[in-house]
């Protein structure tokens, strides 16, 4: 798409295609024809109006709003102007009146809730370009509702909403490395879940809370957020549910990484062992999306083991561990980032054409998601190093993915 067609171009456009006028097409998205006017004469609408409008014309959100194309997030100058709307959504700047001028539209909580789960599955399919243009909107739209919906009986609820949908940008934000407005989204996350009286939600928020700090080399901080907030959560094993035990779980498996990330690793393994207590009384993996912790069970945890032996410096332990395991309902994420741990394994061993392999098996399954990874560059590079030829055609790809 052009960079100067707006979203009220592409909405007049899919609604010509589908042969509708505004007032068919407003009633159909449940709307007020004057909603629909607006955004087509240039105006903004809220994230689930864009949603619902999407959902009746056959496209996808990302279509609907997609405006510049979102650039690759680099360490420096770059990444302020290509999160730039994520600052305005996230930071928006505050009047007199100590409130942001958002959208005066009435939100819907239960399309704005349906569209955080949609942008959750482009998040975990590594769609990153629509992460980047449309959480910013997301986030704006929860800002709106939480206003809106104060001193309600729809408050708390609101609060909810927008804990669920801050999450979502913080994983999104520290897996591009901007780490402080990951920090201050994730913040504003536990104290929204804290606000609608959800201590579970307010716990996901810490798990996202804790990988941020692990990320910035915070590790004292990580370990004693983590292994204080799972103190506080432990659920009763015989009745606890399976968010109660995916929650703990992933508490001692972000305490127990910022253990071994800080030598010390009997803590790591006390954790990790507290780890498979809580995934074995689940069974299975359980996802929830919306969730800081996203997917927890059995597999989980022997991929965190697996990374600390990574973390370790044991990459024979990382190869024979990771024999057995299959993906199955792991999460994409957290597998490739396991596949990575083993390439980083096999290079270490001087297994170069077994690393190359895995490392080409993770560009045709999340080639966005590997590019923002720094221990694949530094994966390849170990191989490169060691290569007295000219690189193979796999190499060559390779190259030019961690060039760009």
């Amino acid at each position: 798409m052009a960079e100067d067609i707006s979203i009220g171009d592409t909405l007049r456009d899919l609604r010509a295609e589908r042969d509708l006028t505004q007032e068919e097409l407003a009633e159909a998205a449940r709307l007020h024809v004057n909603t629909v006017r607006k955004i087509e004469q240039g105006g903004t609408g809220s994230m689930e109006t864009y949603h619902r409008l999407a959902r009746v014309l056959g496209t996808t959100t990302g279509r609907l709003v997609a405006g510049q194309p979102a650039r690759r997030q680099n360490h420096g100058d770059d990444n302020k102007v290509s999160l730039l709307d994520m600052r305005r959504a996230i930071t928006p700047p505050v009047g007199l009146d100590g409130h942001a001028a958002l959208p005066d539209e009435e939100p819907d909580l239960a399309d704005l809730r349906g569209a955080a789960e949609s942008f959750a599955r482009s998040y975990h399919s590594d769609r990153y370009r629509d992460m980047a243009t449309l959480v910013p909107r997301l986030v704006t739209s929860a800002h709106a509702a939480v206003n809106h919906y104060a001193h309600t009986p729809q408050q708390a609820d609101a609060h909810r909403v927008r804990s669920e949908i801050l999450q979502l940008a913080g994983r999104y934000l520290t897996q591009v490395r901007a780490y402080d407005l990951a920090q201050t989204a994730l913040t504003d996350a536990v104290r929204d879940a804290a606000t609608g009286e959800d201590r579970l939600n307010a716990a996901a928020s810490i798990i996202g809370q804790a990988w941020v700090l692990l990320r910035q080399g915070r590790l004292d901080e990580a370990q004693e957020l983590a292994a204080d907030t799972a103190d506080q959560v432990e659920p009763r094993m015989s009745r606890a549910s399976g968010e109660e035990l995916a929650a703990w779980g992933w508490l001692l498996l972000r305490a127990s990484a910022a253990a071994a990330r800080n030598n010390r690793p009997d803590e790591a393994r006390e954790a990790i062992t507290l780890a498979r207590t809580a995934g074995a009384a689940l069974g299975g993996e359980v996802t929830h999306r919306l969730r800081g912790w996203v997917s927890f069970g059995p597999t989980t945890v022997e991929l965190k083991a697996i990374e600390n032996e990574a973390i370790a410096d044991r990459p024979d332990r990382v190869l024979s561990m990771s024999k057995p395991l299959t993906q199955g309902s792991s999460t994409s994420d957290n597998w490739n980032r396991h596949m990575l741990d083993v390439a980083k394994a096999h290079a270490r061993m001087r297994h170069d054409q077994e690393a190359t392999h895995v490392l080409s098996g993770l560009v045709r399954a999340s080639p966005q998601w590997l590019s923002h990874q720094r221990l694949a560059a530094d994966t390849f590079a170990e191989v490169r190093a060691r290569r007295k030829r000219a690189l193979t055609s796999e190499q060559r790809k390779l190259a030019a993915l961690f060039a760009e």
